[in-house]
């Protein structure tokens, strides 16, 4: 086992995070404490493995949040102060690479962590968390699409295909997604986790190439995946009530399909779901709370897997809509699952 990077730094945070996060049965995150100081401008460790960080799931693991509303609450309402320097210009953290592939397009993104024109994710957050946290170089390495489900386009190898009502549902590799009962099925140009092939292909891509995306490193370790997933499966009720079985599959599919058996797992809520709900939306988010390892109910899933309940951060968007591309939502997402992360990792 590689040696833990954790700096001591986030460790001497820890007292005061214990005030703002809190682990009961989920992760809930304080989005806004404590503060995330300003990069110290250094480059990384480079004898040190490259730490990577997946981002995976769909349209708001991607990002559409706006680049506008990002400059204003940077500028006017003073937030989010790590993400620029003293004179007001985006900073460009040195440590911490930003790699966005997608669906076999890429590099989308190939760069030292720097806020630029255009959509706004979760990344910023997480790079400047993560970056501040670990005394090692850091990749962020974004490999998602819009409008996936689990259920489906996500189905990581493994599923079987199964009966419900009048229909067969399509296992890992079947297709379409379901068919009568009693019938062949008529194969479409799309197969059950083509979407989940895609996206571990173009992560395992940038692995084998390492040094292209990250300048002059030799080594790396998948040290953890962030998931920002569930709209679509909201939006079907087989799929919504095979949602918590899925995501199990899917997490030890992952790590097992990157070599990353330790990697550490945060997933984040959609903002609509409040606890209590119920309905195709409340079924994502009861296996999205049911996985956190401290709820116990998946006792293997303990100290290495946390959710984040965003409804608070949510700022009464959807995750269906790209709460409004309100860039505030992505960030404060952000830092909450970049700091879950950090928490994680103290127990690595």
């Amino acid at each position: 086992m590689k040696q833990n990077h954790i700096t001591r730094r986030a460790f001497a945070l820890s007292s005061i995070a214990l005030t703002t996060f809190a682990l009961s049965s989920f992760a809930t995150v304080s989005a806004a404490e404590p503060p995330i100081p300003k990069p110290d401008a250094k480059p990384a460790d480079m004898s040190k493995p490259v730490q990577v960080f997946l981002i995976m799931g769909q349209s708001n693991a991607v990002g559409l949040g706006k680049y506008a509303i990002l400059e204003a609450a940077v500028k006017q309402k003073n937030k989010y102060p790590y993400l620029v320097d003293k004179d007001g210009n985006w900073v460009t953290r040195q440590d911490v690479r930003f790699v966005q592939y997608m669906s076999g397009k890429g590099p989308l993104k190939n760069e030292f962590l720097c806020v630029k024109p255009g959509n706004i994710g979760v990344e910023y957050a997480v790079g400047h968390s993560l970056g501040d946290a670990i005394d090692a170089p850091v990749m962020i390495l974004k490999v998602c699409i819009g409008n996936r489900s689990l259920g489906w386009d996500l189905l990581p190898p493994g599923s079987k295909r199964f009966e419900e009502g009048d229909k067969v549902y399509a296992g890992y590799k079947d297709s379409p997604d379901s068919w009568p009962k009693g019938t062949e099925p008529k194969p479409i140009g799309w197969y059950a986790g083509k979407q989940y092939d895609d996206d571990t292909a173009d992560a395992k891509k940038v692995l084998a190439d390492l040094g292209t995306h990250y300048p002059g490193a030799t080594k790396y370790e998948v040290a953890g995946i962030f998931f920002w997933q569930g709209e679509k499966d909201a939006g079907n009720p087989v799929h919504s009530a095979h949602y918590e079985q899925n995501l199990v599959a899917f997490i030890n599919s992952v790590r097992k399909d990157l070599n990353a058996p330790n990697a550490k797992f945060v997933i984040a809520t959609i903002g609509e779901a409040t606890k209590g709900m119920t309905g195709n939306t409340g079924k994502v988010l009861e296996g999205h709370l049911a996985v956190d390892g401290a709820s116990g109910k998946h006792p293997e899933f303990k100290g290495n897997v946390a959710t984040v309940y965003t409804h608070d951060m949510a700022q009464g968007g959807s995750g269906n809509g790209h709460y409004g591309g309100n860039a505030e939502v992505y960030m404060d997402v952000g830092e909450a699952m970049g700091k879950a992360m950090a928490e994680l990792l103290k127990n690595k």
